[in-house]
C-alpha cells in the first residue's frame, strides 16, 4: 500500500534532473534533459511548448505514467519514480485526475457511467451520487443517460473534466484539454477547468500550445528541445 505524505510544507511536485532518453535502432534519442522543477500544492501551471519539444513526455513523467531515464520524481511525498508499476497505479486512482484532448471516455458507457466507473475501482462510496453531483455542476445533469457518441466534443470534455474530479484528485494533470474544441467550445470548458480546480484546490498541471489558455494559470514554463525555463524568472535574472 502507497501512503503519500500530505504534509501541506512540502510541494505537491518536485523533479530533480530529471532526462529521458528512447532507444532507436541506430542511436538514443534524448526527450528531455535535466529538468528541475518544484510545483506547490494548490498551483495552476501551465508547461508551453511546440509539438515535439517534450512537454507530453514530462506530463507523463510527472503522472507516473513512465518512468525517468535519470532523476527523481516526488508527488505528494512519494517518489513515484521509485515505485513498481502498481504501486504507481495506486496513487493514481486516490490521489491524481486526468484531463486529454482526446477526451478517452468508454463509447459503450453513458456519461453517468463514465464518471462513475473509476470511482467503483477505487472504492469510493456513493459513487452515483458523486457522478451525478459532479455531471449537475458541469451543466449535464439532462445528458446523464446520453453516450459518448450523442454528446459533443464539449460536452464530452465535460464528462472528462467530471471524471477527473469525481476522485477529488490532490493534482489533476491536463494535456491540451482543449485542443480538439472550437475557440468558443474551449472557452467555455478553460472557464470550467479553472473554476473547478479553485473549487476544490486542487493542484493544476496543464500542457497546452494555447498560450492565452496558460495565461490563465499563476505559473506558466516554456519546454523547447527537452529543456525547462520559467520566463519570468529567467528575465528576473537577467535583470
Amino acid at each position: 500500500m502507497v501512503h503519500p505524505n500530505s504534509d501541506q510544507r512540502r510541494p505537491m511536485l518536485r523533479v530533480s534532473h530529471l532526462t529521458h532518453r528512447v532507444s532507436l535502432e541506430s542511436d538514443t534519442l534524448t526527450i528531455l534533459q535535466g529538468v528541475n522543477l518544484e510545483i506547490n500544492r494548490g498551483e495552476s501551471v501551465a508547461i508551453v511548448g511546440r509539438s515535439g519539444s517534450g512537454k507530453t513526455t514530462l506530463l507523463g513523467l510527472l503522472a507516473g505514467l513512465d518512468t525517468p531515464s535519470e532523476g527523481k520524481v516526488e508527488l505528494d511525498g512519494a517518489v513515484i519514480s521509485d515505485l513498481s508499476e502498481d504501486e504507481r497505479a495506486q496513487l493514481r486512482a486516490r490521489r491524481v485526475g486526468f484531463v486529454f484532448q482526446s477526451f478517452q471516455l468508454l463509447p459503450a458507457l453513458t456519461a453517468l457511467e463514465n464518471v462513475m466507473l473509476p470511482l467503483e475501482l477505487a472504492g469510493f462510496d456513493r459513487p452515483e451520487a458523486r457522478a451525478r453531483e459532479l455531471l449537475e455542476r458541469v451543466g449535464l445533469g439532462e445528458r446523464l443517460n446520453h453516450t459518448p457518441r450523442q454528446l459533443s466534443g464539449g460536452e464530452q470534455q465535460r464528462v472528462a473534466i467530471a471524471r477527473a474530479f469525481a476522485s477529488e484528485p490532490v493534482v489533476l494533470f491536463a494535456d491540451e484539454p482543449t485542443g480538439n474544441l472550437d475557440n468558443r467550445t474551449g472557452q467555455a470548458v478553460s472557464d470550467l477547468l479553472m473554476a473547478l480546480n479553485r473549487e476544490q484546490g486542487t493542484t493544476l498541471v496543464m500542457v497546452t500550445h494555447d498560450e492565452h489558455l496558460a495565461a490563465r494559470c499563476g505559473r506558466q514554463f516554456h519546454i523547447e528541445a527537452g529543456e525547462l525555463t520559467e520566463p519570468e524568472l529567467a528575465r528576473e535574472a537577467a535583470d
